[in-house]
């Protein structure tokens, strides 16, 4: 019993190293350091979580090693899934301000919050906030001048989230991109539409 239990716990521990690791993941000498047990020990122990992971129907991630060093990822089955959510983010969670706002800096950064406001003909302050909280949104810099406000830009997190890999990628909203919108309606509507985006009403994000 007392065997089965040290072995559990290395198990729990790898994994966990192995989690906070991310996708740079883990050698296996830097893995042995880490649960104090020799090169040999270790590779027997993330032979062993590879098959819990791979005998589990019910685990959506299993073990593989690229490059020498060890990383979860998600299992290949569950690959066409994957896909289909990070092509349709569909953010429910965002209102018509949170949208418009999100717009905007996409567009038109680095820009400040009262831009912002301009363009949109009301406070954005509300949905700034919590765009810059979902992580969408992060300040980027100071414009020069009085108070030196702050400008804001989209983040890496947003690029991923729209399946995007970088800004060069944001698709067209009209035929003359370079021009200012000049309906404010039509620009939130081509953005919209751009990313199949469905938003829940209401004012605020």
């Amino acid at each position: 019993m007392y065997k089965l239990e040290i072995e559990s716990q290395l198990l729990s521990m790898t994994e966990s190293f192995l989690f906070v690791a991310g996708e740079e993941g883990l050698t296996l000498t830097h893995l042995a350091a880490l649960l104090e047990r020799n090169e040999d020990e270790t590779l027997k122990i993330l032979t062993a979580l590879h098959e819990d992971y791979d005998q589990d129907s019910k685990r959506g991630i299993t073990l593989k090693s690229y490059g020498g060093s060890y990383r979860l990822v998600t299992k290949s089955e569950l690959a066409d899934e994957i896909k289909k959510m990070l092509e349709n983010p569909k953010p429910s969670t965002f209102t018509q301000a949170a949208l418009e706002v999100l717009a905007i800096i996409a567009y038109k950064q680095p820009v400040t919050r009262v831009e912002v406001d301009d363009l949109r003909g009301v406070k954005s302050e509300r949905a700034l906030h919590s765009l810059t909280g979902k992580g969408f949104v992060a300040e980027v810099g100071r414009m020069e001048g009085p108070g030196r406000p702050i400008l804001y830009g989209t983040t890496d997190f947003f690029l991923d989230r729209f399946g995007l890999a970088s800004l060069k990628e944001l698709p067209p909203l009209s035929l003359e991109e370079e021009k200012e919108p000049e309906d404010p309606d039509l620009f939130m509507t081509k953005f919209q539409e751009a990313f199949s985006i469905q938003d829940e009403g209401g004012n605020d994000a």
